[in-house]
């Protein structure tokens, strides 16, 4: 397997120098697009989308016809393997995932499995296959999952929290049964991407979205370690390239150390950090992701260039190991013209800033500001930076 055309993800995930910072979009392909919206009409809901590799593929490549992105990441939901493990995945309009059987008994507990996701994921893998098809070797494809904390939060919960009560609970009056949830779960996620893996995905990340409403102590019993069981489980090479990881703990800042040592490539950081602060904490041992906050993004084409710049100056002019993400998902919300403005500016200035003459010239910083300014609308479809 030869990598793609542009692998500029792919080297900055491994900390080989790169021309210029790479960027692509957690939640890329989404509700902000007028194009996703009526595909998903088409499906009929969110889970048939998800369901049917076709529909899944072609909502995977919008986001690459409208941006210049490096990456293209499966469209797919982090609720399809406890879906897969029998808990009945639902979405109500309004309300979000739920789940019809939430893991409350410890009869349910105890007789949890991991799924073979050959088997009761296979539209997973078909949809990775599709696209990887579909790209034609021009960017990577990025593969995911849930964290085993994360995915538990929602099968105990049984949908979305704002107190987590219903785990915590479980957490402090029965941590052996959360173990127990915990462990399948991480075996279920290691055979999980391990499939997308073998099905063409390039890279994998995993998203410890709810990591950060732990305490300090209780992120270090009943996440750390189950994220690295799936690290030490992951296929590194496939076809002769290496496969690297990202993991991703939403308010996770405080445990930046702790991540770097679990064996993953890449740390994915929100925009509660200082993105230098953290290059200065772990970029010796892992390449870093991130960290404008979404919120950027409701702003004027001007301000989204100078907020980006500020997270490139940050991490430093050299940019190595560093691929340029948003903190967390892109709000549904977001005018679509204004990531067309982050995408040319990430890859503007970081040119700029490799080159020197970012740094030595402030004319030069007039003219980057002018160009983001005035930029019109997406011209072409080409996956590709100029």
């Amino acid at each position: 397997m030869t990598r793609p055309c542009n692998d500029s993800f792919l080297r900055a995930l491994l900390r080989e120098p790169t021309e210029y910072t790479p960027v692509w979009l957690m939640r890329q392909a989404g509700r902000y697009l007028p194009e996703y919206c009526e595909t998903r009409r088409r499906a009929g809901s969110f889970l048939q989308l998800c369901k049917n590799p076709a529909m899944a593929c072609e909502v995977t490549l919008q986001p690459l016809a409208r941006y210049d992105l490096d990456a293209a990441i499966l469209f797919s939901d982090i609720l399809t393997v406890p879906d897969a493990m029998g808990l009945g995945l639902y979405f109500s309009d309004g309300e979000g995932p739920r789940f019809e059987r939430p893991l409350r008994e410890e009869w349910a507990i105890r007789d949890l499995s991991a799924p073979d996701p050959w088997d009761h994921l296979r539209y997973v893998m078909d949809a990775v296959s599709e696209i990887r098809r579909a790209l034609n070797n021009s960017v990577p494809l990025i593969g995911f999952s849930g964290s085993p904390y994360t995915l538990a939060c929602y099968m105990v919960e049984g949908a979305s929290s704002t107190d987590y009560r219903c785990i915590k609970s479980m957490l402090y009056n029965r941590p052996d049964l959360l173990h127990r949830i915990l462990s399948v779960t991480a075996d279920a996620v290691s055979a999980y991407l391990n499939a997308q893996i073998e099905s063409g995905a390039q890279a994998v990340m995993i998203f410890d979205s709810w990591g950060g409403s732990l305490s300090a102590a209780a992120y270090q019993e009943f996440s750390l370690p189950y994220l690295r069981r799936i690290i030490a489980t992951l296929i590194r090479q496939q076809n002769g390239e290496r496969v690297p990881s990202i993991v991703f703990t939403k308010g996770g800042g405080l445990w930046l150390e702790s991540i770097a040592d679990i064996g993953c490539d890449a740390i994915g950081v929100d925009w509660t950090i200082d993105i230098g602060e953290a290059r200065r904490r772990v970029g010796h041992q892992v390449a870093l992701q991130g960290n404008l906050d979404p919120g950027v993004l409701f702003a004027t084409p001007e301000t989204i260039a100078a907020e980006a710049g500020k997270v490139l100056a940050s991490y430093g002019a050299d940019g190595t190991g560093h691929v340029f993400n948003l903190g967390h998902g892109i709000s549904q919300f977001t005018p679509p013209e204004n990531v067309t403005a982050l995408v040319d500016a990430v890859h503007t200035r970081s040119r700029l800033l490799r080159s020197g003459t970012d740094r030595k010239s402030p004319q030069a910083l007039d003219l980057f500001t002018e160009t983001m300014a005035t930029s019109g609308p997406p011209s072409g479809s080409s996956a590709n930076p100029g």
